[in-house]
This record gives structure tokens, C-alpha cells and sequence, in this order.
């Protein structure tokens, strides 16, 4: 969801070089790119915090790392699942408990508020959000975005 100042979008770097990622961002006219990894570290060249960030900054958007917001390591595999299956519906549901814990709903709300008035992207590794927690993310970010405009 878009607006001509604000919006809020997920993006995923599986099978993209940095340059493209950036371009992306760019095109979209992504102001702001939050990282939603546990750990920031990628084997593909690029995608570590540091290398990503000195990457998205040079092109004026700025980077934000938010933990809080990633997906445990025992928690993913039914991320990789059908999202109808018992395993994906479960992952789903632990992720989205774990989003109402004090540092993760700060960072939700923390979230809306900038996307309400800049292009925000939130960034995790799969390429579809059918496989990724930035969907549930997403979701709750965009719930949170929808109260502050019902308030």
C-alpha cells in the first residue's frame, strides 16, 4: 500500500545481486529498507549488515536493522511449508505471538508510524512472502497502520 508519501512493502533478495536489490528499492522509491533478519549475515556477497548497508545508503536509502522482528532458527522450516499446512500454520502462529512481546510490538508500532510517511521495505532472504515471516510482519504493521488512521 502506497500513498503519494508513505507506504509499506516487503522484498526479498533470494536470487538477486545487490545492485539489483538497490535498483529495486530505488525504482519503488524506497526511502527506508528494514532489515527483518534474526542475524543480518548472508554467504551471498552482499547481504551482510555492514556490505548491504554501505550498498542501500550510497544510493540514499537509509538502513535499519530490526532483530526483534526476525524469525527464529527452530521457527523457519514451516516457513518453507504450504502456509495451509499444520507445520506452516504453526510457525505462522509462533511468529505472530512472538510480534506481541514488548521489543517487537515497539518495533511494529515504530514501523506504521514511519510508513505513514515515508516508502518503507521490509527485507528477508525468500523471494516469496508465502515462504518468509515479513509477511506476518507486514501484516501486523499494516494492521497497526490502519488503527492510527481509524484513531
Amino acid at each position: 500500500m502506497w500513498t503519494e508519501t508513505g507506504g509499506l512493502t516487503g522484498v526479498g533478495y533470494e536470487g538477486k545481486t545487490i545492485e539489483l536489490l538497490v535498483a529495486d528499492l530505488a525504482a519503488l522509491g524506497v526511502t527506508v529498507l528494514v532489515d527483518v533478519r534474526l542475524n543480518a549475515i548472508s554467504r551471498k556477497k552482499g547481504f551482510s549488515k555492514r556490505a548491504l548497508a554501505d550498498a542501500v545508503e550510497a544510493a540514499g536509502i537509509s538502513y535499519q536493522h530490526r532483530p526483534e522482528l526476525g524469525n527464529a532458527r527452530d521457527n523457519r522450516a514451516g516457513f518453507s511449508e504450504e502456509w495451509r499446512t499444520d507445520l506452516g500454520r504453526a510457525a505462522r502462529a509462533k511468529y505472530a505471538d512472538g510480534l506481541t512481546m514488548p521489543d517487537a510490538a515497539a518495533a511494529i508500532d515504530e514501523l506504521a508510524d514511519l510508513a505513514s510517511t515515508v516508502k518503507v521495505a521490509l527485507l528477508c532472504f525468500e523471494a516469496s512472502e508465502l515462504h518468509c515471516h515479513r509477511r506476518e510482519a507486514l501484516t501486523a504493521i499494516r494492521n497497526r497502520m490502519n488503527e492510527f488512521v481509524s484513531a
